[in-house]
């Protein structure tokens, strides 16, 4: 079962290409400061922009340069149900724990669609499955009916779910609809707290790339039921939670990271371009009411 802060981790790019260097050094600072488990090439790996041998190779970087300390959930999502599978058993066969595997995207399937899809994957691939549910960036949205449809129907391969659906209800959709047993991880940094007291154990998160040291802690207040100690860091952190998302994501969380981790550029693959001034104010300005700078 994974809990507790787990940071989607950037992908660095230096000239264009994949930083190998500057990624190990990441992967090496994140467990150092009590990250619970890696996410390599999830949104903000910007894996949409990688290509598939790219893809292949980030994992395994991670899944070395991790060598065992923390689980690895490798990111495995496509809108192509194949190229999906193709990165799962990638996946698979260099080490990784479990694939996390967003809703197919642009194509906009049905339910029934998605169910096809997930089950699919699980009838072919012995990975445990965390599904990604992120309707703001997929248009597809896994409904709760549809995740209990799943958990119920492949319970020792779909084990959890990272919910950015900004919709507090549905973990205790999930909890009632399938069981305490069900991996909830909530996918908005600003959500994590409501999410915990609702029945989540962590948060699949952005700005635990830049402040892995605070978000380990707060999702350990949480799992202690030390709620004075989790507001006060969740105030500590809040302002960085938005100032992630004030431009295009992962441009501000590079940033962040280039003003704090020298390894680090704050270079992106087009589409994406580096963020704007008010977003490197914003950034800077969260940085500094976090103590981090």
């Amino acid at each position: 079962m994974f809990s507790g802060s787990i940071p989607a981790l950037v992908t660095p790019f230096r000239d264009g290409a994949f930083d190998e260097k500057a990624f190990r050094r990441l992967v090496d600072w994140q467990i150092d400061n009590g990250s619970f488990a890696l996410v390599p090439c999830g949104t903000t790996g910007e894996a949409s922009t990688l290509s598939n041998a790219e893809h292949h190779r980030v994992i395994e970087v991670c899944v070395e340069q991790v060598a065992g300390r923390v689980p690895v959930i490798a990111g495995c999502g496509s809108n192509d149900t194949m190229n999906a599978l193709l990165h799962m058993n990638f996946a698979k066969k260099c080490g990784a724990q479990a694939a996390l595997c967003v809703a197919p995207y642009y194509n906009r399937p049905s339910q029934a669609g998605i169910i096809a899809h997930f089950s699919y994957l699980a009838e072919h691939n012995d990975l445990p499955i965390v599904l990604y549910n992120v309707p703001g960036r997929t248009v597809t949205d896994i409904l709760p009916e549809t995740v209990c449809e799943l958990a119920k129907r492949h319970p020792a391969k779909i084990i959890g779910i990272k919910d950015a659906s900004g919709d507090l209800s549905r973990v205790t959709d999930h909890r009632m609809g399938i069981g305490k047993h069900f991996c909830q991880l909530s996918g908005d940094d600003e959500l994590a707290l409501p999410a915990n007291a609702a029945g989540a154990v962590g948060c699949i998160s952005v700005t635990a790339n830049v402040a892995p040291k605070l978000c380990a802690e707060f999702q350990a207040a949480c799992a202690a039921n030390d709620l004075e100690l989790a507001r006060e860091l969740n105030d500590k952190l809040y302002p960085l939670h938005y100032a992630m998302f004030e431009d295009a994501s992962p441009g501000p969380v590079k940033y962040a990271l280039s003003r704090i981790f020298p390894d680090i550029s704050d270079e992106l693959r087009l589409p994406m371009v580096a963020c704007n001034a008010e977003a490197r104010a914003a950034v800077d300005a969260a940085l500094e009411h976090a103590g981090l700078i």
